[in-house]
C-alpha cells in the first residue's frame, strides 16, 4: 500500500497523540528507565496490559476506515487474528503515517498495522514481519483529464498522499504534486475535481474507482512494494509472534479470503 517516504514536516496532531500516549506509557514504569511497564500476554511483552496496542492511519480504505462506529478494513483482520493470538484485547491507536513510518509510533505502540512498504530506510528504524501483501503504484485518472500516462499528467494537477511512496515517486518523475494527508481526502478531492489525476497503491487507489466508470487506472508501476508489519527495533518477542500469526493466516487460506474480501479485482 501505501507508498511512503521518510517525511521532513513537523508531525501532524496525529503524531503529536502518538508521542502523548508513548509519554504516558513512559511515565507509567516508575523510575528512569526506557523499558515500558509492559505485562506478558501470549508470552510477549505489551505496552498496555491485556491489550494489543496498534498503531494506524485512519482512513485508507480498504486497510482501515470508521464503519458503523468500528475501525474495519483488511490490515484490521489481520490485527485482531494477532490480538486472539496473544491473547489480548485490540486497542487500535489513529496515528499519521509520518509518526508510523519513521518509528515514532512505536513509542506508544506494540505494533503499526497500516499498509507499510518495507523499503531499506525504514527498516534502519524499526523491524518488520514478513511480506503480507504484494502492492505496487498505479495512476488513476478520469477520461475528461485527458491524460494516459505518467508523461501526460506533467502539467495537470496529480494529487498524491504526503509522506508515501507514491509521493516520493512523483517526485522522482518530476511531476509537482499536491499533497493530502490521507487518502481519503486525496481521493475525495479527485472526485470533486479539484485535482486531475492520484498516483498511489494500486489496492487503495484500485478499490476507490472500483465501482466509477468515470475513472481508470490508466497506468501502473511495477516498484515491488512490499508490505509489512512493524514493530520496535530488537523486539524479537513481538516480532516472532507477527510471523507466527501471518504464516497461520496464509496456511490456512484466511489472508487470502481477507484479500478477495476486501480488494476483490482491485490488487490484480
Amino acid at each position: 500500500m501505501q507508498l511512503k517516504s521518510l517525511a521532513t514536516a513537523k508531525l501532524s496532531a496525529k503524531a503529536a497523540a502518538i508521542l502523548a500516549v508513548g509519554a504516558i506509557s513512559l511515565t507509567a514504569c516508575g523510575g528512569g528507565g526506557a523499558t515500558p511497564a509492559a505485562t506478558s500476554s501470549g508470552g510477549v511483552q505489551l505496552i498496555n496490559s491485556g491489550k494489543l496496542t496498534v498503531c494506524s492511519d485512519v482512513p485508507y480504505e480498504p486497510f482501515e476506515f470508521q464503519k458503523d462506529g468500528k475501525i474495519v478494513g483488511f490490515d484490521m483482520d489481520i490485527a485482531n487474528e494477532l490480538a486472539k493470538d496473544t491473547n489480548a484485547e485490540l486497542n487500535v491507536v489513529d496515528s499519521s503515517f509520518e509518526a508510523i513510518e519513521t518509528g515514532t509510533a512505536l513509542t506508544g505502540c506494540d505494533v503499526s498495522i497500516s499498509s507499510v512498504s518495507i523499503t531499506d530506510t525504514r527498516k534502519a528504524v524499526m523491524d518488520f514481519s514478513d511480506p503480507y501483501l504484494n502492492d505496487d503504484l498505479t495512476l488513476v485518472a478520469s477520461d475528461a483529464s485527458g491524460i494516459t500516462n505518467l508523461d501526460g499528467a506533467k502539467g495537470k494537477k496529480v494529487g498524491v498522499q504526503q509522506a508515501t511512496t507514491g509521493a516520493k515517486y512523483a517526485k522522482d518523475k518530476g511531476l509537482d504534486a499536491q499533497q493530502f494527508e490521507d487518502t481519503g481526502l486525496l481521493v475525495q478531492a479527485l472526485k470533486a475535481g479539484t485535482i486531475d489525476a492520484a498516483l498511489g497503491n494500486q489496492s487503495v487507489l484500485g478499490y476507490a474507482i472500483k465501482d466509477d466508470a468515470k475513472y481508470k487506472r490508466v497506468e501502473n508501476y511495477a516498484t515491488g512494494e512490499k508490505l509489512g508489519i512493524a514493530v520496535k527495533k530488537g523486539n524479537t518477542a513481538m516480532l516472532d509472534q507477527v510471523n507466527t500469526t501471518l504464516k497461520r493466516l496464509t496456511d490456512d487460506g484466511s489472508l487470502k479470503k481477507f484479500e478477495t474480501s476486501w480488494f476483490g479485482e482491485a490488487t490484480k
